[in-house]
């Protein structure tokens, strides 16, 4: 998704800042354009500010992203992927998985959960980054219990992980 998107922004690096920010965070475009997360209409200015651009390349970029027929159902469809326990999670008493992998070989998610599985561990949450927005993808499993170091080596078996970190 992002190659097509950053492809019909080519010549506006600072609008490709925007989108790229709007993608990631999950906020749409919708009526107007305007900006919202969820329900929540967004500030422009506060949306340049966080990005250290200047408000009128918000506004230039959700107008041309409402104005286009190929990006306009993509932005107005984005919806946050909600909270992501990972920092909280010592909090909550669970454990943190992370998974270093290969973004385009198959069955890594199901072979980590068949593994925590057997553990007779439940997965609280599980996260995957884009490898098109993120420079090193990563799998993120929030688990109830800390999973042994026997699952943990196993899990460095699966084809196509690279590294594993867990806290």
């Amino acid at each position: 998704m992002w190659r097509q998107i950053s492809e019909r922004l080519k010549d506006y690096p600072g609008r490709q800042k925007v989108a790229r920010a709007l993608v990631e965070l999950g906020l749409s475009i919708r009526e107007g354009p305007r900006v919202y997360c969820g329900n929540i209409e967004l500030s422009d200015v506060k949306i340049a500010r966080c990005l250290g651009i200047d408000r009128r390349t918000v506004r230039d970029t959700a107008q041309l992203i409402f104005s286009d027929q190929v990006l306009r159902p993509v932005f107005e469809r984005l919806r946050p992927a909600g909270p992501s326990l990972s920092d909280v999670a010592k909090f909550l008493g669970y454990s943190v998985i992370e998974i270093y992998a290969d973004p385009h070989t198959v069955g890594i998610v199901a072979q980590a959960a068949t593994l925590i599985a057997q553990e007779n561990i439940a997965i609280r949450q599980a996260l995957a980054d884009d490898p098109d927005l993120t420079p090193e993808p990563k799998l993120t499993l929030v688990v109830e219990k800390q999973p042994s170091g026997l699952i943990l080596q196993k899990m460095l078996k699966i084809p196509g992980v690279i590294k594993i970190s867990t806290y």
